[in-house]
């Protein structure tokens, strides 16, 4: 079992390097404060869930909480999902071919061989 990803070995040399820092005069007064602030934080918690349980009311058991944990997000199965949906194909919208745009370059060759005047934007000047 891991607790934040620490493992009991890891939690266990924890232990001794506090032993080793705070000393056998300091240890257990630290071991109690250590031991109020577990027991305060799981009270916050149960108190927090005795007030949804009060203001849900029925539909607080109807709730898939394991559905809601966040450690159950995983990006690639949300992306994987998405992109693995059965959508109806619609008809392919219709072919449109379009005459090939004429650079400024040749634009102004054809009008040079026309001899048509220059073009002018008199809202430019």
């Amino acid at each position: 079992m891991s607790l934040f990803g620490l493992t009991f070995e890891k939690l266990l040399i924890i232990g001794l390097i506090a032993v080793f820092l705070l000393g056998p005069d300091r240890l257990p007064y630290y071991a109690q404060q250590l031991a109020r602030l577990v027991k305060s934080l799981r009270d916050m918690a149960n108190g927090a869930k005795a007030r949804m349980r009060e203001e849900m009311g029925p539909e607080f058991e109807d709730v898939d909480w394991k559905k809601l944990d966040p450690r159950q997000y995983d990006p690639r199965r949300i992306i994987r999902e998405a992109l693995l949906e059965d959508e109806p194909e619609a008809e392919p919208a219709p072919r449109v071919v379009r005459k090939p745009m004429e650079s400024a370059y040749a634009k102004r060759q054809r009008m040079m061989k026309e001899n048509a005047p220059t073009p002018f934007d008199s809202e430019a000047t």
